[in-house]
Formats: C-alpha cells, sequence, structure tokens
C-alpha cells in the first residue's frame, strides 16, 4: 500500500460502557486471532513491524490522531470500486486499536455490497446497522460484534435494504453516532463507505464524519477520477488521498 495522506486541515475502569443496562462498546479483552487467523482477514498484525503495510498503517493513524479529538468519526470511501476501500477502513481502525487505551469500531455503511462481516468472519446472526435503523425497538449492543482482534468490534450492515442513502441521513442514524460518541469517549468511530463514483452514499455520510478519508486504487484511478471525487467532500474534513495497491 502507497498513501498520501496529507491533512487540510483513555478510560480505565468496567469492562464495557453501557446505555439502559445494556453493554455497548466492550473495552479490552482476552480474546485474540493468531497470525494465520489474522492473515485470512485481511488484518495487519501487530507484531509484524518489519511489513511495510504496518507501518504505513501505523503512520496513518499518528496522522489521523493528530488530526481529531477523542473519539473522532472517520468516513473511509474508495473512489471506485475495487479500490480497496474496505481494505484501508478495516486495518486503519485495527491499527488505532493497537493503542492501549483506545478502541475502534468500524461500521460497514457499504449498503449495496457489504463485505466487512464476510472478510471479518463475523456471523451477524443478530443483524446489524440497518436493523437499527428500521427498529426503533433494536439493542444496538446486540448488534456488535467481536472481530477476535481485542479492541476491535464491527457494526456489520445486517439485513440488506431495498433503499440507499435514505438510511444515512436518517434521525436514526445521526442518533446512532451520538449515542456511540456520547457513552464510548475513548471509542473512533470508522464508517466504511461505499464508492463515490455511482451513489450519493459517500456525500451523505461525509455530513455526518468528522474526518474524510479517499481511498484510490494505485494505478487504477486517473488523476482526474481522483480529483473529482475529492472534489464532494467540504475542505475543512477532507484529510486526503491513501494510494491503495494490490488489495
Amino acid at each position: 500500500m502507497n498513501d498520501s495522506f496529507m491533512p487540510s486541515v483513555p478510560a480505565e475502569g468496567d469492562d464495557a460502557v453501557a446505555v439502559g443496562g445494556r453493554d455497548i462498546i466492550r473495552r479490552k479483552g482476552d480474546w485474540s486471532l493468531t497470525p494465520a487467523q489474522l492473515e485470512s482477514r485481511a488484518l495487519i498484525q501487530r507484531d509484524a513491524l518489519s511489513r511495510p503495510e504496518v507501518d504505513a498503517f501505523r503512520e496513518l493513524r499518528t496522522k489521523l490522531l493528530a488530526m481529531t479529538d477523542g473519539n473522532a468519526v472517520t468516513l473511509v470511501v474508495p473512489v471506485s470500486a475495487g479500490s480497496g476501500g474496505s481494505f484501508v477502513s478495516r486495518n486503519l481502525a485495527a491499527a488505532l486499536a493497537f493503542e492501549e487505551s483506545r478502541t475502534a469500531l468500524l461500521i460497514d455503511c457499504d449498503l449495496r455490497n457489504p463485505s466487512q462481516h464476510t472478510t471479518l468472519q463475523v456471523d451477524p446472526d443478530q443483524g446489524g446497522l440497518v436493523d437499527y435503523l428500521d427498529g426503533p425497538d433494536a439493542q444496538l449492543a446486540s448488534l456488535i460484534y467481536d472481530t477476535g482482534m481485542p479492541g476491535l468490534q464491527l457494526l456489520p450492515v445486517g439485513n440488506a435494504p431495498e433503499a440507499g442513502g435514505e438510511y444515512f441521513s436518517s434521525f436514526r442514524m445521526r442518533l446512532l453516532l451520538d449515542t456511540l460518541r456520547s457513552h464510548n469517549p475513548e471509542c473512533h468511530i470508522f464508517l466504511d463507505g461505499p464508492p463515490v463514483r455511482g451513489t450519493p452514499d459517500a456525500r451523505i455520510l461525509a455530513e455526518l464524519a468528522d474526518v474524510v478519508i479517499l481511498v484510490a486504487g494505485y494505478g487504477r484511478d486517473t488523476p482526474s477520477a481522483i480529483a473529482q471525487a475529492a472534489a464532494n467532500f467540504a475542505p475543512e474534513k477532507f484529510a486526503g488521498v491513501v494510494f491503495n495497491e494490490g488489495v
């Protein structure tokens, strides 16, 4: 992975934070994946210090933390399908979870082509994001799943919807993010968004985010396509472009 990330612009205690008696974001646990399991889930490994991609994501994490304050919401979107946006969002979240005092929640917001639960080998048997947005009685805590990597949890898409961006402009979506942020001050939220080209979803999600990172396929997305995609986002939120190669 080649990156060009040019910005334009920890609590101790219980094992979980609860709302209404229900746990939402669990703190660091003892569960862990083996190196082979991490590899099969396309996740970077904390101890693989010599691997270039691990160093790249650590550097991106450092730059991101310098730009944000506390439990920020970061939107990661690809220029086009196949550029590797889900790979970058997943591993940037993992790199942040390496920090002892922080946790990361990855929310799959690619309603048309959700992939995070499949790649992370998580069975969303209780549902996910769409189930929460559709159901006023849905219990958020039951829709957030452990990934096997300490500090990294997943809110998958859940039941595939027929509608698209209408979900992201709803009151329930804003309530979700406000609830997570207010009750989990040490948790950084990552939105894995759909490609910029083709749907308005990425632009709608950008309204909810503090920071937007654009992922371009190295040698795949043209400079004009990258510039057109970047123009969709407010300059004060747009962090820059990550050039992803080979994933």
